[in-house]
């Protein structure tokens, strides 16, 4: 059994956002001493050598990558080259100043996006065996190439380097913007301002066809400190010699409609809901196959319904937003 070493200096990349704060709490959840982090302002890591001196001057041993830009479909349209070119940035500086100063331990934290167009379970080995859904591709690719960063360097340099592919997450710390946020937190929004200004209708982009899955966020969180602590031999009997990552999700979707329905209920909003058909749906369904993350011991333990009801509830109940 591998032993555990909790006094490690541990780098939370993207520690303010919804999965670097959650996996902090998991990691001082289950006994972690040495949790370091950075704001941007004073660490870019999108700069070699600022990113070099800081894994240097504190001695870092081991790196959780959540640091990303994100959003959901409209970000994506509206701000390709910045997806691409700081999300690529990032997994580069890390991953390679990682080798440099000898660190072995990364997980690297990537997207059900990377996946083509699929009607039906997505498996590992599914990667790179289509054409990339087109709303979200310069994201993918640089979550695509992230993963065969981790790959490529434990294959030429025996480095220990890990990644997960984790289904859309959802809870607290999301970014909740209509234009620009995750799809549960831009609903969550239209329809708590819907409610809050008494609005007849709310209108939701798309058809409100297309499946999703959905998985908590401390369910990640915690399937990647489990990743973490499992023996490179293990990791390497759970994941495939063509792909060594390891995909991570709830096990069912939902339609679009269906969820809006669902959080409009919880609030109370008696208002209509509408949908304009203008905006893309972007892929019609992605749900991952989690079979070989279940080998090592992994499940959901969050129930979708109950954890999308206390988000909600604590949005509508406490937000400053402005509505």
């Amino acid at each position: 059994m591998k032993k555990i070493n909790k006094n490690e200096k541990i780098f939370v990349a993207g520690h303010n956002g919804m999965v670097g704060s959650s996996i902090i709490r998991c990691l001082k959840k289950n006994g972690y001493k040495n949790i370091i982090t950075q704001n941007k302002k004073n660490l870019d890591l999108l700069n070699q050598k600022q990113t070099y001196n800081f894994l240097k001057k504190n001695k870092i041993e081991t790196i959780y990558i959540s640091a990303a830009k994100v959003g959901g479909i409209m970000a994506n349209i509206n701000y390709p080259a910045e997806f691409i070119y700081e999300n690529s940035m990032i997994a580069l500086n890390l991953v390679h100043g990682a080798w440099k100063l000898g660190i072995k331990k990364i997980l690297f934290l990537g997207s059900s996006c990377i996946y083509p167009v699929k009607n039906s379970k997505l498996n590992e080995d599914d990667l790179l065996s289509g054409k990339l859904e087109s709303t979200n591709e310069p994201y993918a690719i640089s979550k695509i190439l992230g993963l065969k960063l981790c790959e490529s360097y434990n294959k030429q340099y025996g480095t220990d380097f890990r990644a997960l592919m984790p289904c859309n997450i959802f809870g607290p710390g999301d970014r909740y913007d209509e234009q620009n946020g995750h799809v549960i937190a831009g609903l969550i929004l239209k329809i708590i301002k819907a409610k809050k200004n008494n609005e007849k209708n709310v209108t939701i982009w798309g058809s409100g066809r297309p499946k999703r899955e959905f998985l908590y966020v401390d369910d990640l969180a915690e399937a990647a400190i489990l990743v973490m602590n499992i023996s490179r031999k293990k990791y390497n009997i759970a994941t495939t010699p063509k792909n060594n990552f390891l995909n991570v999700g709830y096990g069912m979707d939902y339609s679009i409609i269906k969820i809006a329905t669902i959080i409009k209920n919880i609030i109370g909003y008696k208002g209509k809901i509408k949908l304009d058909k203008n905006y893309p749906d972007g892929v019609y369904q992605k749900l991952l196959n989690t079979k070989n993350i279940k080998k090592i011991g992994w499940k959901p333990k969050y129930n979708f319904e109950t954890y999308l009801s206390k988000v909600v509830l604590s949005v509508y109940r406490n937000s400053n937003l402005n509505f």
